[in-house]
């Protein structure tokens, strides 16, 4: 894929937008919460400089084509309370993975579908992809219905694929394809 340029989603309470050096503290309060970190396949962060190197690996992964991650900014403070994640493009296949992140002060309030409805909508018209893929913690049931109300279809379930922490767990496959969402 060519260089992603620089973005900036609006939605109603949200601004989505690049990262920048300046997100590394608030990265590092989101991902060193275990309860946030329950269902990653690493593990809750220790380090503020794991921060810096998300910064960096998004900086490269705009320029390569190969990624999209997008602060979740509350458009009222300016504070950063999350992240999605467009990744692993393919170029000739007009596909991608998705991901996310979300402060756990943040849960339950919708600003996940919000910021998945507008990220969608842009991966689909913007960047004419045919179809984004998610794989899950099966067990991560606020994440699995996040995909169902968006229209992703549950397609596959791989026993025992990450060990964390120690911890068997299994993965849950979601895809949502480009006609599937222009008819929701």
């Amino acid at each position: 894929m060519p260089e992603i340029a620089p973005v900036t989603l609006q939605t109603e309470r949200l601004t989505l937008r690049f990262l920048h050096a300046s997100d590394t503290q608030a990265l590092y309060t989101i991902h060193s919460d275990p309860v946030v970190m329950r269902y990653f396949s690493g593990t809750a962060w220790t380090d503020p400089a794991q921060g810096d190197a998300v910064i960096a690996r998004a900086l490269d992964g705009y320029s390569s084509g190969s990624s999209m991650e997008l602060a979740l900014v509350l458009r009222e403070t300016g504070k950063l309370i999350g992240t999605i994640k467009p990744h692993a493009f393919h170029a000739q296949n007009r596909r991608c993975e998705i991901g996310y992140a979300l402060a756990s002060a943040h849960w339950g309030q919708g600003y996940l579908s919000e910021a998945m409805r507008a990220t969608l909508d842009y991966l689909f018209k913007e960047m004419n992809m045919n179809r984004i893929e998610a794989d899950i913690d099966p067990r991560n049931l606020a994440s699995a219905k996040l995909l169902e109300r968006m229209g992703f279809q549950k397609e596959g379930y791989m026993p025992e694929r990450w060990i964390v922490n120690g911890e068997i767990c299994d993965t849950v496959f979601y895809g949502l394809l480009r006609r599937g969402w222009e008819n929701s």
